[in-house]
């Protein structure tokens, strides 16, 4: 018997107006585990008058108030991480452990977001003129909302929702239809905290629920994650509406190998940023980029026994190194993408296409795949594959290596493996992505700084998390303020200016 999954609004279950649904599987399985409501215009406007009811109260919160629901919010995620890890699993395919990793990286930006009494500090100017002061606040936007991506429904929702609100804002959030009970039992646990009913919606739904939060003129901010094309529409039909708006998009990082790396640390490395979670993160290094043949040859050698032998099984596998891809029909785009590449010339050095799980035949498996002498004009080198396929293009020099990244329509994250410490300090000043890592292969950075790309990878001012996510989800009133002692009457008919 299939599961029924409703929207979570104003403290509850809801159902709503619309008899749209859509299939929740089971990746490693292939089982239908669940139908999931789609919300009409009627449902997502009744979603929005609904936080936007419960925004002045909690605007007027004291932050030391909002800080404390966070406290027990994180309080209640880390005791039903069992419960959550399993949930998540079951719905997108990931392993368990992975799935705790990747929820515990989304409280990492609640714990940032405890010190919202700190971070909404304004700043104060005494006597800038004659008895004249001058101070600054940060006051929240709104009603927000959040769409987020199928591959994290706990982390990327977390780190929307838990410095908006924070903030004083009340958010809805639209996860993937692919995921979405973990979403939702966050809803109950922040309600469970002591927001109020509305702070923290949780509304299920597809275009039509999507169109009418970019539309709608009582939405002030929108934060998204997902791919290019849908990051480029999000960010111009908000912004054309008058929001903010954070969009960001699709990726293709790379690692440069020098010829002076550790070649077992980097191999290791590779096999971890390209294959964990089969490669369905935005954060994946999905190119390796040895410096010379010699250097080639002794990455590979390392690399492709180590993808031949990587453990695929079910999520509930402790053994196992990844598990099943989110759908069959992404499954079968990625295994295209591998046939793309065959085609185009590039050497396939393992292929994992034809693999097949016993017990588990209907799940959504496949194994790594590994590519040698992939050159830059190919469609696997220029596109997101999103899946467990590694690229390697050979460089003859670092000059060109810089330039592979540099000139990637992409921009979001990049890594290079050396001893030398002048190349590292000459490559991160020179490369043209947002996030870099020297020797970290998958440089995501902490809750208390910013998460962003460059180029085709974001699109706004601001970046997820961090003081940018704090600025993002604040407008700045500065008040200058007099009193009246020793002012003199009569009117000023010139602009205000230093005396």
């Amino acid at each position: 018997m299939t599961r029924q999954i409703d929207h979570y609004i104003g403290g509850k279950s809801v159902s709503g107006t619309s008899e749209r649904t859509a299939d929740v599987y089971n990746p490693s399985t292939g089982d239908v585990s669940g139908t999931v409501a789609l919300a009409s215009k009627a449902d997502v406007e009744a979603c929005i008058a609904d936080a936007g009811t419960a925004f002045p109260d909690w605007a007027a919160a004291s932050p030391l108030v909002r800080a404390r629901v966070m406290f027990k919010f994180k309080a209640l995620v880390e005791a039903n991480m069992d419960e959550l890890a399993a949930l998540l699993s079951s719905e997108h395919g990931k392993v368990i452990d992975d799935s705790k990793g990747s929820i515990i990286r989304g409280l990492e930006v609640v714990e940032f977001a405890c010190g919202i009494p700190h971070l909404l500090k304004g700043e104060y100017s005494d006597n800038v003129s004659s008895g004249i002061d001058m101070y600054s606040m940060r006051q929240p936007l709104g009603v927000v909302a959040g769409i987020t991506p199928f591959n994290f429904p706990a982390m990327v929702p977390m780190w929307m929702f838990a410095v908006a609100i924070a903030c004083g804002n009340c958010f809805i959030l639209k996860p993937s239809e692919k995921d979405p009970s973990l979403p939702v039992r966050l809803g109950e646990l922040m309600v469970e905290a002591g927001a109020p009913p509305g702070v923290l919606n949780v509304l299920h739904g597809d275009k039509e629920a999507v169109d009418t939060l970019l539309t709608d003129p009582r939405v002030k901010a929108v934060s998204f994650v997902g791919s290019t094309p849908i990051a480029q529409y999000v960010y111009a039909t908000a912004a054309a509406h008058g929001k903010r708006v954070q969009a960001m998009g699709g990726a293709k990082n790379h690692m440069i190998v020098m010829p002076d790396a550790d070649m077992d640390q980097a191999a290791d490395a590779l096999i971890g940023a390209g294959y964990g979670s089969a490669g369905e993160r935005c954060m994946a290094v999905s190119v390796a980029v040895p410096v010379g043949d010699d250097a080639a040859e002794a990455l590979l050698d390392r690399l492709r026994p180590r993808v031949e032998s990587l453990r695929v099984g079910p999520s509930t596998d402790p053994e196992a190194d990844f598990g099943p891809l989110v759908t069959r029909e992404h499954r079968d785009k990625v295994k295209g993408y591998v046939d793309i590449g065959v085609e185009e010339g590039a050497d396939l050095l393992v292929d994992g296409r034809e693999f097949s799980l016993q017990g588990y035949e209907n799940g959504f498996f496949m194994g790594g795949c590994l590519f040698d002498r992939v050159a830059p004009d190919m469609r696997i080198y220029k596109e997101e594959i999103f899946g467990p396929v590694l690229s390697v293009v050979r460089a003859p020099d670092f000059d060109e290596a810089l330039r592979l990244p540099n000139e990637h329509a992409f921009g979001n994250g990049v890594a290079i493996y050396t001893r030398d410490g002048d190349s590292a300090r000459e490559f991160a000043a020179k490369a043209q992505i947002g996030m870099v890592g020297i020797n970290v292969p998958i440089p995501v950075p902490l809750a208390f700084h910013s998460f962003g790309g460059w180029k085709s990878s974001a699109y706004g001012d601001h970046n997820q998390h961090g003081p940018d996510g704090v600025h993002f989800y604040t407008k700045v009133k500065t008040v200058t303020s007099r009193w009246p002692t020793g002012i003199r009457s009569g009117a000023d008919f010139i602009i205000p200016t230093m005396k």
